[in-house]
C-alpha cells in the first residue's frame, strides 16, 4: 500500500487511528485522532502523545518485532473519562534496527465498561433485596422448629410475617420480569389504537378501594380535545398508539405510589388533556398528571427517582411493599412510546408526575 492510499484509507475510518513510524514518530493521523489528540501531534514522538506507560510498553514490544496486540488507553476531559482499546499492528518491513512501523487502532469502548458496571451493581441490588427477607424467613423457621414450636401466638405472629416477606419477593421477581419484558420491547413502537380516557378510567376504578381505606379522594379530570390543536379531529378524543396494557401498568404505577406518598386523606388527581408538543415532541400531544399532595421529594433525589432500586426512603419505601423498580419500569414504557416522563417536587407541596405521549 502507497503512502497515499494510507493515508486515504486512514481518512476514511471513524475512529481515531495513528500511523507511527519505525521511529516512534507519529507519521500520519487521521481526523479523528487529531480531534481526540490535537492537530500537533503529526512529527511528534508516540510517547509525547500518548504518555501512558502501559500503552507505550505493548507498542514498544510490537515495534521490537512482537505480535500485534492490543492495549488499554484512558482519556480524561472536562466531560469525563473515556476508555480506548487500541489494536496495535505491525505494517512494512523492519527498518535499519530492525524497528518496524505501527498501525493504531483506537475503539472507545466506555459504554462496554458502564454495561458491565451497570450489571454488576444490578446483580448486587437484586442479591440484596432478596438476600434480607430470605434471612427473616429461614431465621422465623428455625426459631417454630424449635423455641415457638408450642407457642401459638408466636407461631401465628411469624407465619404472617413470612407470608409477608414471600409477597414482597414474589412482587420483586414480577417487577424484575416485568422490566426484562420491557427493554426487550422498548425498541419496537407499539401501532395499537388506545383510548387514553377508557385506560384511566380503569385506573380509577382498580384503585377506588385503596383510595377509599385511606379516605383520600381519587378523582380524573379531563379536559375536552381542542379541535384547532387537533386539525379538525375533534373526534380523536383521546386516542393514542399505544399498548393498553403497559400504558395501564404506568398509570396504575404513578397512582398507586401518589395515594402511598401523599398520605391518607389527602386527594389524589389524575389530569388529562391535549397540549401542543415542543422540542422532539412535535404537533399534538396527550399530557397526563398524577397530582398528590404529599411531603414533597427534594429536588436533589429528581434526577435518580427512575434509577433500578433507587429509594429516597429506604426504610419507608420497603414497608409499604415497594420494590424499587416500579418508576423505572414506567421510564422505559413511556421510551418506547416515544413519549416523555416529567417530575416536579418540592417539599412539602406535593409532586406532579407528567407522562407526554405523541398522538402518532
Amino acid at each position: 500500500m502507497s503512502d497515499t492510499q494510507l493515508v486515504e484509507f486512514m481518512t476514511a475510518v471513524p475512529e481515531p487511528m495513528l500511523h507511527l513510524s519505525s521511529a516512534g514518530q507519529v507519521a500520519v493521523a487521521n481526523p479523528a485522532a487529531r480531534a481526540l489528540f490535537g492537530d500537533w501531534i503529526e512529527g511528534r514522538s508516540c510517547a509525547t502523545v500518548l504518555r501512558q506507560p502501559g500503552l507505550l510498553g505493548r507498542i514498544e514490544a510490537v515495534q521490537a518485532g512482537g505480535p500485534a496486540g492490543e492495549a488499554r488507553m484512558q482519556v480524561t476531559d472536562q466531560t469525563g473519562e473515556t476508555q480506548f482499546r487500541v489494536l496495535i499492528t505491525p505494517i512494512g518491513t523492519p527498518g535499519p534496527r530492525g524497528q518496524r512501523a505501527l498501525l493504531l487502532h483506537f475503539t472507545d469502548i466506555t459504554h462496554l465498561r458502564e454495561a458491565e458496571e451497570m450489571r454488576r451493581d444490578f446483580v448486587a441490588n437484586v442479591s440484596h433485596e432478596l438476600r434480607t427477607p430470605l434471612t427473616a424467613v429461614l431465621g422465623f423457621i428455625e426459631t417454630l422448629r424449635g423455641p415457638a414450636r408450642e407457642d401459638t401466638a408466636a407461631r401465628d405472629r411469624f407465619l404472617g410475617i413470612m407470608e409477608a416477606e414471600a409477597r414482597r419477593m414474589n412482587r420483586l421477581v414480577s417487577d424484575l420480569l416485568s422490566l426484562s419484558r420491557v427493554e426487550s420491547q422498548e425498541r419496537q413502537r407499539p401501532s395499537a389504537d388506545v383510548d387514553l380516557r377508557a385506560v384511566l378510567d380503569g385506573v380509577i376504578a382498580a384503585l377506588k378501594p385503596v383510595a377509599e381505606e385511606q379516605d383520600s379522594a381519587l378523582t380524573l379530570e379531563a379536559r375536552a380535545a381542542d379541535p384547532a390543536l387537533l386539525l379538525g379531529e375533534a373526534g380523536q378524543g383521546f386516542r393514542v398508539k399505544g399498548d393498553r396494557d403497559q400504558l395501564m401498568q404506568v398509570f396504575l404505577n404513578l397512582t398507586e405510589n401518589a395515594l402511598k406518598y401523599g398520605g391518607a386523606g389527602r386527594p389524589v388527581t389524575l389530569r388529562l388533556g391535549w397540549q401542543e408538543g415542543t422540542g422532539s415532541l412535535k404537533g399534538p400531544v396527550l399530557r397526563v398528571e398524577v397530582i398528590d399532595r404529599g411531603d414533597g421529594i427534594d429536588p436533589l433525589h429528581i434526577p435518580r427517582l427512575t434509577e433500578r432500586f433507587y429509594r429516597v426512603d429506604t426504610h419507608r419505601s420497603r414497608a409499604m411493599g415497594g420494590t424499587g423498580l416500579g418508576l423505572a419500569i414506567v421510564k422505559h414504557i413511556v421510551n418506547r412510546h416515544r413519549g416523555r416522563l416529567r417530575i416536579d417536587s418540592q417539599p412539602g407541596q406535593g409532586s406532579v408526575f407528567s407522562v407526554l405521549l405523541p398522538r402518532e
